[in-house]
């Protein structure tokens, strides 16, 4: 799903170099869950973007869903982020004068389907979050965990095959927390999405397949996570 080859992000800060990614390559096969950790500053955020297509590396091969990132243009980037993958943020990003439905059915508006079409798109990735029920209630009438599931159905509602996702737990308490990392293993499992998501949270570790370490814009680890005992647990 993701092949990164010798991928470098250099940001100019005034007279400064900030070396961001220093010839990071980086495989993962569709339908795995990752996780990116590091300390502050070590490069999560801006390899997260690149893969995403967010952003544009300096030097180095990015390669996602078969498409090389690296030839398209602005147009195209478009496009692809629209099809390809979906985003989930920390501070969600929910429209508070919408429901949860309209938006989830946010992204669907830049397609060609007909309003009835969108609206059941949308109330069926509701359901698969576990929220069928809480499709009329506004941002503001929803917990944190479940404004995070809305982001998520809102991130799986144009059928993604990539999921990324910045510090998704990171303003959740830890019973939120945990339902939304087995949720996004839930996605991976049953609907075969690649998930790749970067957080300090140690908890991650027990639900991906992959714990991937970077420190100071360098790919330090690959280990393996512990899917297997989170999804027994």
């Amino acid at each position: 799903m993701i092949d990164i080859v010798n991928v470098s992000r250099v940001y100019h800060r005034g007279a400064d170099e900030i070396h961001a990614l220093e010839r990071v390559s980086l495989h993962v096969p569709k339908g795995r869950f990752v996780a990116l950790m590091g300390p502050s500053g070590s490069g999560k955020s801006t390899l997260l973007n690149v893969l995403a297509g967010l952003d544009r590396p300096n030097s180095g091969d990015v390669t996602v869903g078969g498409r090389h990132l690296n030839d398209l243009s602005e147009d195209q980037l478009a496009e692809f982020r629209a099809h390809t993958v979906g985003f989930v943020f920390q501070f969600f990003n929910l429209i508070p004068v919408l429901s949860a439905v309209e938006n989830v059915e946010l992204p669907l508006l830049l397609t060609k389907l007909s309003r009835a079409d969108r609206r059941q798109r949308a109330e069926t990735a509701l359901r698969v979050v576990g929220l069928a029920e809480r499709g009329t209630h506004l941002p503001r009438q929803l917990s944190g965990g479940e404004q995070q599931r809305v982001a998520i159905a809102r991130a799986i509602v144009t059928d993604a095959e990539l999921l990324v996702a910045d510090e998704p737990t990171g303003d959740l308490d830890a019973k939120n927390a945990e339902e939304i990392l087995s949720l996004l293993q839930t996605l991976k499992r049953d609907f075969g999405k690649t998930v790749v998501i970067v957080t300090h949270d140690p908890r991650a570790e027990k639900w991906v397949d992959e714990v991937i370490h970077l420190d100071k814009g360098l790919l330090l680890e690959t280990r393996p996570g512990g899917a297997a005992r989170g999804a027994a647990s």
